[in-house]
């Protein structure tokens, strides 16, 4: 009987010690909780006890911590771009709409017809700058909404690429380039849609003719069971090229340049091409800026090939 009584008080000191220990632990994990959202501070909770279900609860508080740091890090960098994506596209626009307000008070203001017929044109292409770069916006806009699905069909790649590339005859003219060109002769055939692969492309050699100096070059190919599309330009000497930033939303290698291109096109691009469920890749060598894009050929392709 003495024995059970005495096992009995040591069992209810062990729990009463058990209990303060309890208690300890919590008070002191509820002040380390309040310090840290007094303070937004990186403190973590801490465990003294050697019970595995209040270390688990500790880590699993610490867990949901790291993660809620990581989102409040990433919202004020997110905020952080948006401020200076405003800022520059104020700019943006700001600049041909300024120029645009120019040229129509020299216009009204003119009594020459062949000046009028000079601003006149100069306002059209300032007009269609402006055109071009809300349409940018407005993609990128839709590419943003993961729930944006690309209407895709079978169709011929190579097709569409030739055409749009030969669209810009006029442009490479203007600037005295001949572009070095390299395509196959077979028939591309992918699940894509021919508007996208043409905005892409279109993306693609704008931003060779915006960045390059004197060499611009197009390679298209079957590779892999893939159509492989690329677009390499020469590099100003100046300009510094981030890699793995080269596809962020407003990103320009040339801070400093003065022209409309809000940095949306590569971006863009990216986002097209994924949904034609294609990859997208960039490299500098030896002085040469490269986009390399490669889509899956469709099985019309394949089936073609085996008859």
């Amino acid at each position: 009987m003495l024995f059970c009584t005495i096992a009995a008080i040591i069992l209810a000191l062990a729990l009463l010690v058990t209990l303060i220990s309890y208690r300890k632990q919590i008070r002191k994990n509820c002040q380390q909780l309040e310090v840290m959202q007094k303070h937004a501070s990186n403190l973590r909770l801490t465990s003294d006890l050697p019970f595995a279900e209040i270390n688990e609860l500790v880590q699993r508080i610490n867990d949901i911590c790291n993660t809620y740091r990581e989102e409040s890090i990433a919202v004020e960098r997110n905020e952080s771009n948006l401020k200076e994506a405003i800022a520059n596209l104020s700019h943006d626009i700001r600049t041909p709409l300024t120029s645009l307000d120019g040229y129509v008070q020299l216009l009204v203001m003119s009594d020459s017809q062949e000046d009028r017929d000079h601003y006149l044109k100069i306002i059209q292409n300032r007009i269609t700058s402006l055109k071009e770069l809300l349409e940018e916006l407005f993609t990128y806009t839709k590419m943003q909404d993961q729930h944006y699905e690309l209407a895709c069909v079978p169709m011929d790649g190579r097709q569409c690429i030739c055409e749009t590339v030969l669209s810009f005859y006029d442009s490479f003219s203007e600037r005295g380039l001949q572009p070095e060109v390299d395509f196959c002769e077979e028939r591309l055939s992918i699940l894509g849609n021919d508007v996208a692969l043409q905005r892409v492309v279109q993306n693609l050699i704008k931003n060779a003719l915006e960045h390059g100096t004197e060499r611009l070059g197009l390679k298209l190919e079957k590779q892999d069971n893939n159509l492989h599309f690329v677009c390499y330009n020469d590099k100003k000497g100046e300009e510094i090229i981030d890699i793995d930033k080269i596809f962020d939303r407003f990103y320009k290698g040339d801070r400093a340049r003065t022209s409309t291109s809000t940095g949306l096109g590569l971006s863009i691009a990216k986002g097209l091409i994924e949904r034609m469920k294609g990859t997208i890749s960039a490299s500098v060598d030896d002085g040469l800026f490269k986009v390399d894009v490669r889509i899956p050929l469709s099985e019309e392709k394949n089936k073609k090939a085996e008859k």
